[in-house]
């Protein structure tokens, strides 16, 4: 156990240097930088902004001297925003992010494994039907569509909740409800063809004959083992969830993280786009190796062995 959790954080830091050097280059490729736009400003305050900010030296200085700051656990100032430190302002609006995110991750899952097992329960009945085709049409329709339906229709034409902000249980709703609606369709889909399959097990027909109720059969032998393809599917839907909230958050005006990092895109202000990204990627992650660690004790079959499950 102890050499699987080294080799996992091993290839976590593995993939957050890619990940660091990725986004940096990237982003220099992109034409123009974030004094670009400074048409007023006089070229010689424009050329100290740009020697303040390190962006007059060569590129391969600027990515060792960020990769040395990220080692310290500096991830700068923001370049648009007068001392305004990256880590501070994401400390600032996590929160509001942090919430979002886990009632829409809560949500995803109690709604998704609720309707897989309903559907897979009354298999090929009209239940089944229509939850399999509202599954479908979470998935096919993308998050900032529902978003703005959701928004036209409960809170522009009828009334009954916010157009956008965060101050209140009414506020997440909404947001709540479009940032879930694909992880509710995925994870729908997932639980109902796993427990069709445990249904139709041996081992299920064995438990009927000798007498075991069907309370106990389903918490017992098909809902264990039917939310396994759930609980590996957490570690992407929490990507999904983290990703789409960018979006959401925008189209909500929540002032989180995603916010921020639509706005730091929109005038290219590095420091805070590095800093977000990073941080990013080391919840999802996180989020990965939690899982990985969670499959293990749902199924007690799986065994670790030197970073290898068999």
């Amino acid at each position: 156990m102890v050499r699987y959790v080294a080799n996992k954080l091993f290839y976590m830091l593995v993939s957050l240097f890619v990940l660091i050097s990725a986004t940096f280059f990237l982003m220099k490729a992109i034409p123009g930088d974030p004094f670009t736009s400074e048409k007023k400003v006089p070229p010689e305050i424009k050329a100290r902004l740009y020697e303040q900010y390190g962006l007059d030296k060569p590129l391969y200085h600027q990515y060792f001297k960020y990769l040395g700051d990220i080692a310290q656990g500096d991830l700068g100032v923001s370049m648009k925003r007068l001392n305004q430190d990256v880590t501070h302002l994401i400390g600032q609006t996590f929160s509001s992010s942090l919430k979002l995110g886990v009632v829409a991750i809560i949500v995803s899952v109690i709604v998704g494994v609720l309707l897989g097992m309903i559907a897979a329960l009354y298999h090929r009945k009209f239940i089944d039907s229509a939850a399999m085709v509202l599954a479908v049409l979470g998935i096919a329709v993308p998050s900032f569509v529902v978003a703005s339906l959701l928004q036209y229709v409960f809170a522009a034409k009828l009334s009954w909740l916010p157009v956008s902000g965060f101050k209140g249980p009414l506020y997440y709703i909404l947001p709540v409800a479009a940032l879930s609606a694909q992880p509710i369709a995925f994870i729908a889909r997932l639980t109902r063809s796993s427990m069709l399959e445990v249904l139709h097990a041996d081992y299920i027909k064995t438990a009927k004959a000798k007498g075991l109720s069907w309370a106990a059969i389903l918490s017992r032998h098909v809902l264990r083992n039917g939310i396994l393809p759930v609980v590996t599917y957490l570690g992407p839907m929490t990507a999904n969830v983290v990703t789409g909230s960018v979006v959401i958050e925008q189209i909500f005006g929540i002032g989180g993280i995603g916010k921020q990092f639509v706005e730091a895109i929109g005038v290219r202000d590095y420091t805070v786009i590095m800093g977000i990204t990073i941080f990013y990627g080391v919840l999802l992650m996180l989020a990965r190796f939690i899982t990985d660690i969670a499959y293990v004790f749902v199924d007690p079959r799986i065994k670790l062995t030197g970073g290898k499950e068999g």
